[in-house]
């Protein structure tokens, strides 16, 4: 596939395995722009305020964010907490809605005050996971050490996890590192990673350069970019998107405090194709490397096959068509009362228009 010649494509829909949708009002503006990025099932993750660690608050997550995007099919989380127990997991997993639990070390980024400070207290959690068949998700860095070696750092952890529970599904979330993507690659079948669009562009330059690239897991060198870009399309099945787009009030991005996080959500897919052709035309990856097979599984299939939603509701049969054009990213988007600004990632920015061919 020559993406540097590339004028229009016809892909089944993106399936985002990372997102955030906040809540309240925020949640109302950002959520519409799931559709918008060419994604038809989200998985949501669960760190609100409270965070969502109880079936019901899921259940209630679930309803709302179905309410303002019925289009969309998503996938939901619970947050790893001591309230979190083996009983709840047993009840989570027939509850039909969730499918993983989210792991954040304690302070590592928004929102995890309330996460884990002893991973091996809840050895008997994920021992019901395993049973179970719930997805362990993993926010993999260590609050311990400098932000830049966090993942590194994160990495005989999981390696322990994998070996003390080998057939638990583990996904490596927003991994950042080639030591990230080389630990993934080290382990079994039931370990696998998400990558973001944002990940796929960035080196640290640029989150230092740009608030609103700044993220967390920071972006990292341009080895490690360039071993993100491969991994993305090695054909694996190992790697898969999931946006981790996480917006902010631009207020919370433009203080000194800088909050981490990119919006992405509208243009997830035409960036993640943009990203691809900026690393033909840099010699990094080539065009043979890109098929429509391992560019499918990236977006969309080998997510869908690692979660066993293959075949989930009419959504495996809705497609989009991306094609070159004029748009440009806009530089916020705001909310009907004008009380809540968002500005995206890669503003500004001209990328592929996209539009539904299908809908249900």
């Amino acid at each position: 596939m020559n993406l540097t010649t590339l004028k229009r494509i016809e892909l089944p829909a993106t399936t985002d395995l990372h997102c955030h949708l906040r809540q309240d009002a925020m949640m109302h503006l950002v959520t519409p722009y799931i559709e918008k990025g060419g994604c038809d099932i989200a998985l949501v993750m669960p760190n609100l305020q409270p965070p969502i660690t109880q079936i019901s608050q899921a259940l209630a997550y679930y309803q709302a964010l179905s309410q303002i995007a019925p289009g969309v099919k998503f996938l939901m989380t619970l947050y790893l907490h001591p309230t979190v127990t083996p009983d709840v997991i047993a009840a989570a997993a027939q509850s039909k809605i969730i499918y993983g639990v989210k792991l954040y070390p304690a302070g590592v980024t928004t929102n995890s005050q309330d996460g884990v400070l002893d991973i091996e207290q809840y050895y008997p959690v994920f021992e019901a996971m395993q049973a179970h068949d719930l997805v362990l998700n993993l926010h993999g860095e260590n609050p311990d050490v400098e932000v830049l070696k966090a993942e590194a750092a994160f990495v005989p952890t999981l390696h322990r996890l994998h070996a003390a529970f080998p057939r638990l599904r583990i996904v490596l979330e927003h991994v950042s590192t080639a030591k990230g993507v080389e630990a993934v690659r080290q382990c079994g079948p039931t370990v696998a990673a998400t990558i973001t669009a944002h990940h796929l562009f960035m080196t640290t330059e640029n989150a230092e350069q740009d608030v609103h690239s700044f993220c967390k897991p920071i972006a990292k060198t341009l080895t490690d970019r360039i071993a993100l870009l491969r991994a993305a399309v090695d054909g694996s099945g190992k790697f898969f998107f999931g946006s981790d787009s996480a917006p902010h009030p631009v207020q919370s991005k433009e203080q000194t405090n800088t909050a981490a996080g990119c919006f992405t959500q509208g243009w997830v897919t035409v960036l993640v194709v943009d990203a691809l052709r900026q690393a033909v035309e840099m010699g990094w990856i080539s065009n043979h490397d890109i098929t429509e097979e391992t560019l499918e599984g990236f977006l969309s299939t080998y997510g869908r096959e690692f979660y066993k939603i293959a075949d989930l509701s009419d959504s495996s049969k809705r497609r989009i068509r991306l094609e070159k054009s004029d748009e440009i990213i806009p530089k916020s988007v705001v909310s009907s009362d004008g009380k809540i600004e968002v500005v995206p990632y890669r503003r500004g920015e001209r990328v592929m228009s996209l539009s539904w061919i299908d809908k249900p």
